[in-house]
């Protein structure tokens, strides 16, 4: 070998960093269905949302709902991996939009390259596991749903119309703050 490696420039370290996380969540993916079926892919997503809950529990900073904690996490996720995402506050909540998701369409490119992938789609995966965090997370008044359209989906963080007024779970502020 010749001399040091030149380093990597940042579009290229994002590119690995991207790389690595994919190998590393497919490899756990294909383990748990393997060894343990769709039972142990359903407590494997259990055990993620309970993990991750738990962090952003620890990670969310003063003053900033729940609810828009977890939707500014989700936007962000889905931002690394350049999505085409917008964000409108509601009366109800927050939506946000990803119209193109980069994750699917990294997924996609991977499988052209001849990346053998877990699932056809990681979208009900993605579902499944971000409704399951929000469940564990946001506000007990709070009800995240996400619609699957095309190659992007829609999320919802919409409060009850019951919620009393004025306590952190009804703030008028909710899903404006922060997403």
């Amino acid at each position: 070998m010749t001399g040091e490696p030149s380093p990597l420039d940042p579009a290229e370290k994002v590119d690995l960093w991207r790389q690595r996380f994919f190998e590393a969540q497919a490899a756990a993916e294909e383990f748990i269905l393997g060894e343990h079926g769709e039972e142990g892919l359903a407590a494997w997503i259990q055990a993620n949302s309970r993990i991750t809950a738990e962090l952003l529990r620890a990670q969310r900073p003063a003053g900033v709902s729940a609810t828009d904690h977890f939707m500014a996490r989700l936007r962000n996720q889905l931002m690394l991996y350049d999505s085409a995402v917008s964000s409108e506050p509601q009366p109800s909540g927050t939506v946000l939009r990803n119209a193109d998701c980069g994750i699917l369409r990294y997924r996609k490119r991977a499988a052209r390259a001849g990346v053998v992938l877990t699932f056809s789609s990681p979208c009900a995966y993605c579902q499944e596991l971000n409704t399951a965090i929000a469940a564990r997370y946001v506000e007990p008044d709070v009800t995240v749903t996400c619609d699957q359209a095309g190659d992007g989906c829609t999320w919802r963080a919409e409060s009850s119309p019951h919620a009393p007024a004025g306590d952190a779970a009804g703030s008028p502020q909710r899903g404006r703050a922060g997403v």
